[in-house]
């Protein structure tokens, strides 16, 4: 059984002030998420901006991010596409780099339907059979939601080895469960319902959140997996404002908000993710204060 860890950071990619990638900063960030608390990294994400990126950005993001932190995290690399060809040929480079995963998210724009969504996957696994994939379901983001069976019947391959789930159902998440053997790794896509979902089998979450508060979350789960409910519920109930704020428009904005608040130059999102309005900022500084972290 291939494992990702708990706590996976989908990190963002930093711009230096014209937009262009700052690799060397990106290099002191997954340093620093891997010293507090994760263990892993998806770079090139929904987070990390990808749709916006060149694949040529991408594939030195990969070679910076496993230089810097390589061997000390496991590193997933965002190589998923609406585009079955492209994503191939992404997945290939990032095996060929010798990174540890892909994250592959649900073809968007193009809505396929469900038979399709297997072939895609499962033509990516026969390509690249060497990396093990975790599939990237957000139909808030796809406009297409892949099905519990679907999920079940790419399990069923070698290299198909867990699944974000980020359709912000439990039930969906319970159903998955049901139809998957135990090996098959299930992480939370939201951070406010990663307690919820381990406790219908999840095994972690691939989050915003830990960019911030990495041991916190790594507290929460850990106390989870050690029978200790209420000590995470509580831990829980404490990030809840904060999770609520990192998500109040669309990501990764706020987050690279609060980064910038942090003292972490991490710049702003490209177009056509828009610059955070003065009340965001303002709503997330406060949070920050209010847990010390400013």
């Amino acid at each position: 059984m291939t494992q990702f860890g708990r706590i996976i950071t989908a990190m963002v990619t930093p711009f230096d002030p014209q937009g262009q990638v700052d690799y060397e900063l990106a290099a002191h960030l997954a340093q620093h998420l891997v010293a507090n608390g994760s263990d892993s990294l998806v770079i090139c994400g929904t987070t990390g901006e990808s749709p916006t990126l060149t694949w040529d950005e991408q594939y030195h993001l990969f070679q910076a991010v496993k230089q810097a932190v390589g061997g000390k995290a496991q590193i997933i690399a965002g190589t998923g596409s609406n585009s079955t060809r492209e994503a191939i040929a992404a997945t290939e480079k990032a095996a060929a780099l010798g990174l540890d995963g892909a994250l592959l998210v649900v073809p968007y724009y193009n809505k396929p339907p469900q038979e399709g969504l297997y072939e895609h996957f499962a033509a990516i696994a026969q390509a690249v059979p060497s990396l093990p994939i975790m599939l990237y379901n957000i139909p808030g983001r796809t406009g297409q939601n892949m099905s519990p069976e679907t999920v079940a019947r790419l399990a069923e391959l070698d290299s198909v080895v867990a699944i974000k789930e980020a359709s912000g159902s439990l039930d969906q998440a319970s159903h998955i469960r049901r139809l998957t053997d135990p090996s098959f790794l299930i992480y939370s896509g939201d951070d406010g319902l990663t307690l919820p979902l381990l406790a219908v089998g999840g095994s972690g979450v691939v989050s915003v959140a830990s960019h911030v508060v990495g041991l916190k979350m790594k507290a929460m789960v850990e106390a989870f997996f050690a029978g200790n409910v209420a000590e995470a519920s509580q831990i829980h109930t404490d990030l809840w404002p904060l999770f609520k704020g990192l998500f109040a428009t669309t990501n990764p904005i706020p987050v690279k908000t609060a980064l910038n608040l942090m003292g972490w130059s991490v710049g702003g999102t490209r177009l056509p993710l828009s610059n955070p309005t003065d009340s965001l900022k303002e709503d997330l500084a406060r949070i920050l204060q209010e847990m010390h972290l400013l």
